[in-house]
């Protein structure tokens, strides 16, 4: 159990509600991961804060135009915002965000795959699959560069045992053997979880990784049954010509009848709705039947109703008008690309001119809201406390081994400034 929750059930043990803690209640904590150092660095980080995973520019978060408009009077009527949601999500919502993903992965037009269910995030999206797929003490298999609410999710409220593969191979590539190693190795039936673009090493596979591990996964169902959870919070933010473009999801809807996957994604970034909450769980599987999906349909509005009972009603109307009449919904979102595009490509060029330096090692990069360093050997802690209060920085420590930047809150004229000043800190720590 982490030693977080070992504390916290402590402070509780002498009242009367701790006999009533289950067993995920007496291993939840509050970790002290990004959010909490986001927070800390929010009261200090002055200068930039690199943090938190929401596009800025002006110091605003970057919106769609379509959306902020509405703020109107006469626009919805009082059903729209005040009434619940449907169980699941708006239907018309979600008939067309599973049309719109068919048209961002071109893989999928002709295949059977489940309805999208609407979720209160994409952290509820992966918890509710989780819940439903992960019995206490599965393994599951992740790669060793991580959002840090997966282990809250799968090992402190499922009971889950983690297995770890290191992400990359010794040449910068996605370690697909040792992702199959791993798979191969769980007792029983394989669980995975996938994250491209990762955080926080802002990494997607090119077309030829991704095909391998599409191949090794094939080749571990010949096996044993295969569930995997694809989660897709930063879909669409690819920048490098050879990079896979299209989610995972479409490539093992029907590739094995012993691969059931679970699509978790999001308005969050894609339509930079942040504070919206509205995530979408879908599930697909070579030979389900209508039935079938019918079914898990069923089982997840049974978890959906008992976590947060249904889900914002505003934001999805605001949403779903914006997709269907927004007059700059498409402009908006282009706009965001090309900003994110342009500050990936100056980070990557200001990074380029440390190449050599032995404090930092930066991970392979190319998509996404983040890059990550390795800190060689060194505590990535010491380095986030140095570079909030000597510089008012703010930087995410992962693991007490990798620090993350969140490139998307800052200024692209401000990145070339802030990359030098990482360096120049961790330079000053530890050479």
């Amino acid at each position: 159990m982490n030693e977080l929750a070992l504390e916290l059930n402590d402070v509780l043990r002498s009242s009367a509600c701790y006999s009533f803690l289950s067993e995920e209640g007496k291993r939840m904590y509050f970790p002290k991961g990004i959010v909490a150092q986001s927070a800390e660095a929010g009261e200090k980080a002055k200068l930039y804060n690199a943090t938190v995973g929401l596009a800025t520019k002006n110091g605003e978060p970057i919106h769609l135009s379509d959306i902020m408009s509405q703020y109107k009077d006469g626009i919805f009527q009082p059903k729209d915002i005040f009434s619940y949601a449907p169980g699941g999500g708006d239907k018309k919502l979600r008939a067309i965000w599973k049309r719109e993903m068919i048209k961002k992965n071109p893989t999928l037009e002709g295949k059977k795959f489940g309805e999208p269910l609407v979720l209160g995030g994409l952290t509820h999206a992966i918890n509710v699959a989780s819940l439903l797929f992960v019995p206490y003490g599965s393994d599951v298999v992740c790669p060793d560069l991580f959002w840090d609410n997966y282990e809250l999710i799968l090992k402190d409220l499922r009971g889950a045992n983690m297995i770890l593969f290191p992400f990359f191979t010794d040449d910068g590539h996605f370690n697909t053997e040792g992702m199959k190693e791993a798979l191969l190795n769980c007792s029983g039936d394989a669980r995975l979880i996938l994250n491209f673009p990762n955080n926080p090493t802002g990494y997607s596979p090119s077309v030829k990784e991704k095909d391998e591990i599409v191949a090794a996964l094939k080749e571990v169902a010949s096996t044993k049954k295969v569930f995997v959870i694809i989660d897709d919070a930063y879909f669409g933010l690819f920048f490098e010509a050879e990079t896979n473009k299209e989610s995972l999801f479409a490539d093992l809807v029907d590739l094995d009848e012993n691969i059931f996957v679970a699509k978790g994604d999001a308005a969050t970034k894609e339509d930079m709705v942040w504070g919206f909450r509205i995530g979408f769980l879908t599930f697909g599987g070579k030979g389900l039947t209508d039935d079938v999906y019918d079914a898990l349909s069923k089982k997840t509005l049974g978890a959906i109703r008992c976590t947060v009972s249904n889900c914002d009603r505003p934001g999805q109307s605001m949403l779903l008008k914006a997709i269907e009449d927004g007059k700059n919904y498409q402009e908006d979102k282009d706009d965001l690309f090309e900003e994110m595009k342009a500050r990936y490509e100056i980070l990557r060029d200001s990074i380029e001119k440390h190449k050599g330096d032995t404090c930092l090692s930066p991970y392979p990069f190319n998509s996404g809201y983040f890059m990550a360093f390795s800190t060689n050997g060194h505590d990535a802690e010491e380095l986030r406390k140095y570079l909030l209060d000597k510089y008012q920085i703010g930087a995410i420590n992962i693991l007490g081994r990798t620090l993350r930047l969140a490139y998307c809150s800052v200024e692209k004229e401000s990145i070339p400034d802030l990359v030098d000043l990482v360096y120049k800190a961790a330079g000053e720590l530890w050479s």
